[in-house]
């Protein structure tokens, strides 16, 4: 099973996606977090949205996942924000020790 994860989240702006990266990064919670823009179509309460949002792309580890859940959503604008997670299956052996100490927690 591996180590290492992508979250990807939306936010309604590259103010938000911003605001929300550096937070995550200086807490340790993401070892780096790329945010583009993007055109969303999506359902939202019986009506046909159309929105230009930023997409952001986090690195971290397993183990962090529900900590940066819990810490976008005390952050993020919308009522209900696109968090998912996915393996890194494989990748370049140092930018993933790079995550790994990256992310390093301080014990308790």
């Amino acid at each position: 099973m591996t180590k290492f994860r992508i979250i990807c989240i939306v936010t309604s702006s590259k103010k938000e996606a911003k605001k929300i990266a550096e937070i995550l990064v200086k807490e340790k919670l993401a070892a780096c977090i790329n945010f583009f823009p993007i055109d969303s179509i999506y359902k939202w309460r019986k009506e046909i949205k159309k929105e230009k949002e930023f997409g952001m792309i986090i690195k971290t580890k397993k183990d962090l996942v529900g900590k940066v859940i819990k810490r976008v959503k005390g952050l993020h604008s919308f009522e209900v924000p696109c968090i998912i997670s996915l393996p890194i299956e494989k990748g370049y052996k140092k930018f993933l020790e790079w995550i790994d100490e990256s992310t390093k927690q301080k014990e308790n």
